[in-house]
Formats: C-alpha cells, sequence, structure tokens
C-alpha cells in the first residue's frame, strides 16, 4: 500500500481539494513573511525620523 492510498483513505477530501488547500497555505505563509518583512522596515523608518529628530532638536539654535 503507498502513502498516497493510506492518506487517500484517511482524508475525506479530493485530490484537487488538497492541492488547493496546500496551495493557500502556501500563499498564507508568503503574505504573513511580508507582513513582517512590511513591518520590519516600518519601524526601521519610524526610528530613522527619530533619530533625525533628536539631532534636529539637540542642534537647533
Amino acid at each position: 500500500m503507498t502513502a498516497e492510498e493510506e492518506t487517500a483513505g484517511k482524508d475525506p477530501r479530493s485530490p484537487e481539494q488538497r492541492s488547493m488547500e496546500q496551495r493557500r497555505l502556501a500563499q498564507e505563509t508568503r503574505d504573513e513573511r511580508r507582513m513582517w518583512v512590511f513591518l520590519a522596515y516600518f519601524l526601521f523608518g519610524i526610528h530613522v525620523v527619530a533619530f533625525v529628530m533628536i539631532y534636529a532638536v539637540r542642534h537647533a539654535r
């Protein structure tokens, strides 16, 4: 008995549904990674702006 036959007996979904689920999970993983990258850039940008403002305030006359 192959692994595919074993999973076919335990999983009532069709192969198309399983592949759609795998694609959805892969897309969700990519979206989550992209969200973390955007958050990292956002936080980095906030710090750059804060340091520039601190510099401007300390060097203002």
